[in-house]
């Protein structure tokens, strides 16, 4: 069978290199020792929960590890757990859990993208669920400082109303950075990086929340790992392809006003309205056709169903030719 963190063979569950990423190599069960939320069970499960992503649908649970054994937790666990969506809306529901963890793999796999350490998990009576661990909690359960770019810039619901954090730029964000980071080149290419992984994997929900600075032990400001990473067209089919625009005014660019959607052009404009080096941008951008073949091999030896692979893997070679 393949691991279930980074899909490598393994005789079940994890191997040793995402046990320790996950669980400091405790060998923690690939099954959790209770069901999926349902009828007789959801007030325990809502006493954890908080809603998030796909249109405000999808629920998370805070999970704590005691003794090798991964438990509910009232509040501030060590991961998050996310189960299959309750929502109707949504198409290929099913799939959501898998969807997120192969988008943050390929991430880190293929585009060396820093991301918050993942797997794939099951419940008691074999549903499936997306764990990650998160990095904001440090070992003696202390939090790093974290921000996300929602309230950097002061946009709350009061102020900016029920859509607060869909109203930005990237190049807002990215102005951001070079106030706060003192590194801010390398992160502005990370993020740059990151803005184009979700246009090319269809991510059209990685708004003003999905993007945070952490402040590590000196003190210093640093872009945070990559979080909440999934093709969200393939359960939301009609939504925009970002959930933010480049710049202000990008839709009456020459290629967005003559293709209606973004291309090649656009990007590297935004890289230039960050100060990205011309051959850098380029370069960022090429090498999401380099490994084209490999990426779809990839999708194809994932956990998802069938058809959703198929989805998937169109959507992605679709934005692929748009940056070319």
């Amino acid at each position: 069978m393949n691991c279930l963190g980074c899909y490598t063979e393994v005789k079940e569950g994890y191997c040793l290199k995402c046990r320790k990423k996950l669980f400091d190599k405790a060998r923690v069960p690939a099954v959790l020792l209770f069901d999926a939320p349902k009828a007789d069970n959801l007030a325990e499960f809502q006493e954890h929960s908080k809603r998030l992503s796909i249109s405000g649908v999808q629920l998370k649970y805070s999970i704590w590890l005691e003794n090798g054994e991964l438990k509910l937790y009232d509040r501030n666990g060590q991961y998050i757990l996310k189960p299959v969506p309750p929502a109707k809306q949504l198409i290929n529901f099913d799939d959501a859990p898998e969807n997120e963890h192969l988008t943050m793999q390929i991430a880190e796999q293929f585009f060396n993208i820093d991301t918050a350490a993942n797997a794939l998990i099951h419940f008691k009576d074999g549903q499936p669920a997306y764990i990650t661990r998160r990095f904001d909690v440090k070992p003696d359960g202390s939090k790093y400082m974290q921000e996300d770019f929602a309230q950097l810039t002061n946009r709350t619901k009061h102020t900016h109303g029920e859509t607060f954090k869909y109203e930005g730029t990237y190049e807002e964000i990215g102005i951001l950075i070079k106030k706060f980071v003192a590194a801010a080149m390398p992160a502005l290419e990370k993020f740059f990086q990151l803005v184009i992984f979700n246009y090319v994997f269809s991510n059209g929900d990685a708004h003003l929340k999905n993007f945070s600075l952490i402040r590590n032990d000196s003190g210093e400001y640093l872009l945070a790992p990559a979080y909440d990473l999934m093709s969200t067209v393939i359960h939301t089919p009609y939504e925009s392809d970002t959930a933010l625009d480049l710049y202000a005014d990008d839709i009456n660019s020459a290629y967005y006003s003559a293709y209606g959607h973004y291309g090649r052009d656009n990007f590297m404009e935004l890289a230039r309205r960050l100060g990205i080096v011309e051959t850098r941008a380029a370069r960022i951008l090429d090498q999401f056709n380099t490994n084209k073949n490999e990426i779809t091999e990839f999708i194809n030896g994932s956990f998802l169903s069938e058809v959703v692979k198929k989805l998937y893997v169109s959507c992605f070679n679709d934005k692929v030719k748009r940056i070319q």
